[in-house]
């Protein structure tokens, strides 16, 4: 029943430039001091490892002297912007190797401690109901095209259907990723066949990946528009 979180925090960010320690809304180590400080407030995480290559993340995180983080070095040949996330998965079945593993970012600031508790009691009970992994997804219900024409709805039978009534499509938000550790190094994965699809609204779900978001994100937070 033990979780771990893995954590990649690398160096560098060619989108965002010090995206992970960059200050924001009033947290001088920003995302990383949001991200840890839900992590290791989770009742239900038993360890954090923090896998990153950059010094002054290091720096932050052994000023926090928790018995639940675990501090790994990450060589630079796996935290570059070629890595894949294929070799990063790899890479993190090899350092937890019990238990289940629960990856995440911080580039998800709105996931809180609460959530993740939430997450992971809904990951056992969802064992037991025929599934085998966790990942968290924001549902979209809209009219969705591709090229041929719309994916989520039938012009035929109605032209503008009410979008709550489309049947929903679910984007991984990249929020959380549960599943045991043997799905790592049997499957080399972060999730197994019959993954349990957790919904979370548009803020919970929200990413930054681009400089605009990381503004957004930081209106959002200086405005109380949600806690962390």
């Amino acid at each position: 029943m033990t979780v771990t979180c893995f954590l990649p925090c690398r160096k560098g960010s060619e989108r965002v430039p010090r995206k992970n320690i960059r200050p924001i809304a009033e947290k001088p180590f920003g995302l990383l001091q949001i991200k840890l400080e839900q992590l290791l407030a989770a009742r239900l995480i038993d360890k954090v490892v923090l896998s990153t290559n950059d010094e002054d993340i290091i720096e932050y995180a052994l000023t926090l002297d928790s018995p639940k983080l675990d501090i790994r070095l990450r060589d630079d040949t796996l935290s570059s912007s070629s890595t894949s996330t294929d070799e990063l998965i790899e890479y993190a079945g090899s350092q937890i190797e019990e238990g289940h593993i629960l990856w995440t970012h911080v580039t998800s600031p709105f996931l809180t401690a609460a959530l993740y508790d939430e997450v992971i009691e809904r990951y056992f009970r969802e064992l037991k109901n025929g599934h085998d992994s966790l990942m968290t997804v924001s549902e979209l219900r809209g009219f969705v095209w591709d090229e041929s024409g719309p994916i989520t709805y039938d012009r035929n039978v109605e032209k503008w259907p009410r979008t709550q009534t489309l049947a929903p499509l679910y984007e991984i938000n990249s929020g959380v990723f549960l599943a045991p550790f043997s799905i790592y190094k049997q499957k080399a994965d972060r999730i197994g066949e019959r993954p349990y699809k957790y919904v979370v609204d548009k803020i919970q779900g929200f990413d930054i990946d681009w400089e605009e978001d990381f503004l957004i994100a930081e209106a959002m937070l200086t405005a109380g528009i949600s806690d962390i």
